[in-house]
C-alpha cells in the first residue's frame, strides 16, 4: 500500500548496536564500530522520492509493502541469547594468535576492504560485513542523499552476499575467528547489562545461524591484535 512516511529519530537501549532513523522501508543506522552509518534494507521499493529535507527530519514518499528485518538487524538480545547459546567463545588478540598458529584457526576480518588493504592479522581472511552502496538507482540515490544530509559521504549498506561469500571459502566445521575494528562483547558490565554489539558478533551471529560450528569472537577487536603488534601485513 503506498504510504507517505517521514524519517524520525526513535531512542534504543544502551545495548542496542544503532542509533537510528526509521521508516518502515528503511533503516539508518549508526554503528559504533565502524564510526560510520550504515543503511539496512530488505524486500522491495517500487517508487522512492524525496519530498523535503530539512534541519528537523528528512520526509520521503514511497510506494512499498513494508519490508521483512534480515537477520543481522535482529534485536541484538536475541542475538546474543543465540551466540551464548551456541557456545561462541570470545578471545583475546594473544589467545586468537595462538589458536591461529598452533590450531588451524583462521581469522575472518569483516571489516571493509579498504581498511583490510591497510592492515591486517597475517594470513586472514576478508568478507565485509557492510560494504559502500554500490549501485545508482532510485533508491541508492535517495540513501547516498541521506548520508549527505548528516555529513557522511560514503554511506555503506548490509552485504547482501556475506554469507555466499563465507560458504564459498569456508565449511561448516571450519575453525573460525571472527573479527572486527572494535570487538565489542558478550560480557554484561554495569552501563552495559547485555554486552555491546559490534560488526565482528553480527557476523558470529550469521554464522552460527547458518550452521557453522567452530565459531569463536575476537574480543577487543583488532584494535587490540595491532596494539599488542602481532604478526600483521598490508596490501598496496
Amino acid at each position: 500500500m503506498a504510504a507517505l512516511t517521514s524519517l524520525t529519530s526513535h531512542s534504543t537501549s544502551s545495548s542496542s548496536l544503532y542509533s537510528n532513523f526509521q521508516t518502515s522501508q528503511f533503516t539508518i543506522a549508526f554503528v559504533p564500530d565502524s564510526s560510520c552509518f550504515s543503511t539496512v534494507r530488505s524486500g522491495k521499493t517500487s517508487r522512492l522520492r524525496f519530498t523535503s529535507l530539512n534541519r528537523r527530519g528528512l520526509s520521503i514518499r514511497s510506494a512499498a509493502t513494508k519490508p521483512a528485518k534480515s537477520p543481522a538487524e535482529e534485536d541484538w538480545k536475541t542475538k546474543r541469547e543465540l551466540l551464548l547459546e551456541k557456545r561462541v567463545r570470545s578471545v583475546d588478540a594473544k589467545e586468537a594468535h595462538r589458536l591461529q598458529k598452533e590450531n588451524n584457526f583462521v581469522i575472518l576480518d569483516v571489516r571493509p576492504e579498504a581498511e583490510f588493504k591497510e592492515a591486517h592479522p597475517a594470513g586472514a581472511i576478508n568478507i565485509q560485513i557492510y560494504r559502500l552502496i554500490k549501485e545508482w538507482t532510485a533508491w541508492d540515490i535517495a540513501r547516498r542523499a541521506a548520508f549527505a544530509f548528516f555529513g557522511i559521504f560514503a554511506g555503506t549498506e548490509e552485504n547482501p552476499e556475506f554469507m555466499q561469500s563465507v560458504e564459498s571459502k569456508f565449511d561448516k566445521d571450519a575453525k573460525i575467528i571472527v573479527a572486527c575494528s572494535a570487538g565489542g562483547t558478550m560480557k554484561p558490565t554495569q552501563n552495559l547489562p547485555e554486552g555491546q554489539q559490534s560488526r565482528s558478533l553480527i557476523a558470529a551471529y550469521l554464522l552460527v545461524l547458518n550452521g557453522y560450528k567452530n565459531v569463536y569472537h575476537l574480543e577487543g577487536g583488532l584494535y587490540t591484535w595491532f596494539k599488542e603488534e602481532l604478526p600483521a601485513e598490508s596490501e598496496e
